[in-house]
């Protein structure tokens, strides 16, 4: 039988069923998933959001194919006031490090988010200063390297605060419907 779930990973949820120490929140205590179900990519601990899980991997292998272009947006609150000339040079690909050497990342689409997008509070909040202040972008991605996104971010000088992974093609959180974990019968249209 195949299983097709689609969560909102929480923050400090590690996106394995493994702990890697005894404190640690996994997968397994979001939900009794079936054995033979893994995750579709990866969210790090400190990323929320969009997460699909399945034991169908013919599912699986063509959503994390790049050939496919299957785009993955992000909602990033930033350090800072974020400006035009920012969002160009993500748009444009800025270069990051991934496994010790230069890449450029490929060219991508981002805009700026006037207002917080409406996604639960964060379990821990956000680190708040006085004087410094936050924004919101919106960044959609064909590629997904190791903290691809927060080092993006980092290379045009605007750290990541939080990170929500909103939508995987054109499934969104919105599909959800207010719901951390949903199963569906079929596997659902990305």
């Amino acid at each position: 039988m195949k299983y097709y779930f689609a969560i909102f990973k929480p923050y400090e949820v590690l996106c394995q069923f493994t702990p890697e120490k005894e404190s640690d929140l996994t997968l397994k205590n979001l939900f009794d998933f079936p054995t033979d179900v893994y995750p579709i990519g990866r969210l790090d601990k400190d990323s929320e959001g969009l997460l699909f899980l399945t034991n169908d991997n013919a599912w699986k292998n063509w959503i994390t194919n790049p050939k496919n272009k299957i785009s993955k947006t992000y909602f990033c609150q930033l350090e800072g006031a974020i400006t035009a000339s920012a969002i160009e040079m993500l748009v444009a690909g800025p270069i990051i490090t991934v496994n010790g050497k230069k890449y450029k990342t490929q060219n991508c689409k981002a805009t700026q988010i006037p207002e917080p997008p409406s996604i639960p509070e964060r379990s821990t909040p956000i680190r708040y200063r006085k004087t410094v202040p936050t924004s919101w972008i919106s960044i959609s991605i064909e590629e997904g390297k190791n903290r691809q996104v927060r080092k993006m971010c980092a290379a045009i000088g605007f750290p990541v605060l939080r990170l929500i992974r909103y939508s995987i093609g054109n499934f969104s959180l919105d599909l959800l419907k207010s719901k951390q974990i949903k199963e569906f019968k079929t596997k659902p249209i990305v």
